[in-house]
C-alpha cells in the first residue's frame, strides 16, 4: 500500500522553488556590456591624443631651432697683442659654443674704415687675420667674422661696436698694473666727465650693454686667469 508524503513537505518544495527562480538579466547597452566605447568618444579620444603629439613635435621642433640659433661673442684685438690673444684663447676654450660666431674686433684712430669687414683683412690689420687662423685650428666649426672701427678712445668705441652688432658677451684682454697705477686710474676715473682715467678694459667692463668680462693670466707660466667682471675683480679661475 502506496504511502503518502505529508503535505508540508510539497509546500516546501513548492515555495523553495520559487525563491530560487532567478530574474530576468537586465537589459544593458550592447556596447556598455562588451567594454567597448561609442564610436563618438572613440574619435574624440584619437584626436586629442594626436593633437597632444603633434604639439610635443612642434616643441622639440622649436627647442631644436632655438639650440641652432648661436650667440656673437666679440674679442677685442687690440692690435693683436698678448692680451688679446690670451682672451681670445680664454674664450675659445671657456666661453665660445659650436654654433656661436666669434668677432674679432680692433678700433683704429683713423683711416682704417669702419664697420665690419667679412671677406677680407683690412690694410695695416694682418694681426686680425692671424687670430682668425687661431679661431680656425682651435675651433674649425666656429664662425668668425673681422671687424674694424674708427674712435678716438678705445673703450667707448668697443661699446658702441658691441651695441650695434648685438654682442651676446664681450670679451677683452686685461694688462696687469701696478698698484700705484690701478689707484691712480681709480681716482682719475671718478672724476666728472673723463673718460681715459680707466682702461678700455675697465670701461668696456663696466659700460657695455651686454656681460663683458676683462680676462688675464695669473702669471706667465700659467696658474690660470683673472677674470673681472662688472660685480667682481680679478676672480681666479684655475683652468
Amino acid at each position: 500500500m502506496a504511502r503518502q508524503l505529508p503535505s508540508f513537505c510539497l509546500h516546501r518544495i513548492k515555495s523553495s522553488g520559487a525563491a530560487g527562480a532567478a530574474a530576468p538579466p537586465p537589459i544593458r547597452d550592447k556596447e556598455e556590456a562588451s567594454g567597448e566605447c561609442p564610436a563618438g568618444q572613440l574619435n574624440d579620444g584619437s584626436k586629442k591624443a594626436k593633437d597632444e603629439k603633434e604639439e610635443e613635435e612642434d616643441a622639440k621642433k622649436a627647442g631644436n631651432e632655438a639650440a641652432v640659433v648661436g650667440r656673437k661673442v666679440m674679442v677685442a684685438a687690440d692690435g693683436g697683442s698678448e692680451e688679446a690673444r690670451t682672451a681670445l684663447q680664454w674664450a675659445l676654450s671657456h666661453a665660445v659654443r659650436p654654433c656661436d660666431t666669434v668677432v674679432l674686433l680692433d678700433v683704429v684712430r683713423g683711416g682704417g674704415g669702419s664697420g665690419k669687414n667679412r671677406g677680407s683683412t683690412p690694410r695695416g690689420c694682418q694681426h686680425l687675420e692671424a687670430m682668425r687662423s687661431i679661431c680656425q685650428a682651435k675651433r674649425p666649426e666656429v664662425r668668425v667674422e673681422l671687424s674694424l672701427v674708427e674712435g678716438k678712445d678705445r673703450g667707448p668705441a668697443i661699446v658702441e661696436a658691441a651695441r650695434k652688432q648685438g654682442i651676446s658677451l664681450l670679451v677683452i684682454g686685461q694688462k696687469k698694473r701696478s698698484v700705484t697705477w690701478r689707484l691712480l686710474s681709480m681716482w682719475m676715473a671718478g672724476m666728472k666727465g673723463v673718460v681715459g682715467g680707466a682702461t678700455a678694459a675697465d670701461y668696456c667692463v663696466q659700460n657695455a650693454g651686454c656681460m663683458a668680462l676683462a680676462i688675464r693670466r695669473k702669471s706667465r707660466r700659467g696658474g690660470g686667469y683673472l677674470i673681472t667682471t662688472r660685480r667682481q675683480r680679478d676672480f681666479w679661475l684655475l683652468a
